[in-house]
């Protein structure tokens, strides 16, 4: 089945707003249409078909999982990943969300693996929001204008910034900008920006470098969307900070176990160009989830090919 049939014609969900799309054989096309951004792969592969993670467990001893695709789908928990989970630690192994989760505060992310039934402490959950912010210890403390959801308040972001809506001031007036989330983003706002930057180029930080993320009415846009139209508009270059650029990946594993190689780390995800290029990039093996997620189903043989990023596991579900 090709790009553009099946699994692939979702309905993209923009924040509260629905639009027929080709889904993920769009989203496809725009990953692969900003490759030129994105981290080179570090080593080719021939990938290996299994079923689950159990299948494979053998040969890893640290487990880094993506959220959206691997543990979740919007609110709801994969069939089986929790016992799943639960097993691989039984059996010593290390089990880690990295996630580009950006949008949200730790302790909504915590909240929610712990409603879903999973057991994650803080040191196993490392999420793009905390590269990110990470990445400010170093920075020139400037007027931030933000791309994030206010209902989150203001947990962990940066003293003095400011949230972005509806009024071209606070455009005008901010000296960088930094992108958390998008769900409460929308044209008219991605306007702003855009005419901001052109009258006044600034630095755009990226938290979430995802186009689009799997919920449970098709696929959501997200930072990186906008991101990467903000560069092609402007010629301003983003800093991305998640999945697959090394800040995450760098976060990750200063948590990894001592004395464990690169080649006994799995990164486990749903997506070609973030999980398994960024898994692939950072010198860990990659296993892609082809049953939920971005392929939803669906065989990603053909985007393998024609992408060139080869994992070193197919699984059938996490």
């Amino acid at each position: 089945m090709g790009l553009g049939q099946g699994a692939w014609s979702h309905h993209l969900s923009t924040g509260s707003e629905v639009i027929s799309d080709q889904g993920a054989a769009w989203a496809f096309r725009e990953y692969e249409s900003v490759r030129h951004r994105l981290p080179a792969l570090r080593r080719q592969a021939e990938f290996v078909r299994a079923d689950t993670l159990d299948a494979i467990a053998d040969r890893f001893d640290v487990f880094l999982l993506d959220a959206f695709g691997v543990l979740n789908i919007g609110e709801t928990a994969i069939p089986g990943v929790v016992d799943r989970v639960n097993g691989l630690r039984a059996r010593g192994k290390q089990v880690m969300v990295v996630t580009n989760a950006a949008g949200y505060p730790s302790s909504v992310l915590h909240a929610r693996y712990e409603r879903l039934g999973y057991s994650f402490a803080t040191e196993d959950v490392v999420s793009s929001r905390m590269a990110l912010l990470r990445g400010l210890e170093t920075h020139p403390e400037l007027k931030w204008g933000m791309a994030a959801q206010p209902k989150f308040g203001r947990e962990e972001l940066p003293d003095g910034a400011d949230f972005l809506e509806d009024d071209a001031a606070a455009y005008a007036g901010a000296e960088g900008f930094l992108m958390f989330g998008a769900s409460a983003w929308s044209e008219p706002r991605q306007a702003l920006l855009e005419q901001a930057l052109k009258d006044s180029p600034r630095q755009v930080l990226v938290g979430n470098p995802d186009l689009v993320a799997p919920v449970e009415n098709g696929l959501s846009r997200e930072p990186g969307h906008y991101a990467h139209r903000l560069a092609n508009a402007t010629g301003i270059e983003p800093v991305f900070f998640g999945k697959p650029f090394p800040a995450i990946f760098d976060m990750a594993r200063e948590r990894i176990r001592p004395g464990v190689p690169d080649e006994r780390v799995l990164m486990v995800g749903d997506t070609l160009h973030t999980d398994i290029l960024g898994g692939n990039a950072a010198g860990f093996r990659t296993a892609l989830i082809a049953g939920y997620g971005f392929f939803d189903g669906e065989d990603p043989a053909a985007a393998i090919a024609e992408s060139g990023i080869i994992p070193d596991f197919i699984l059938d579900r996490p």
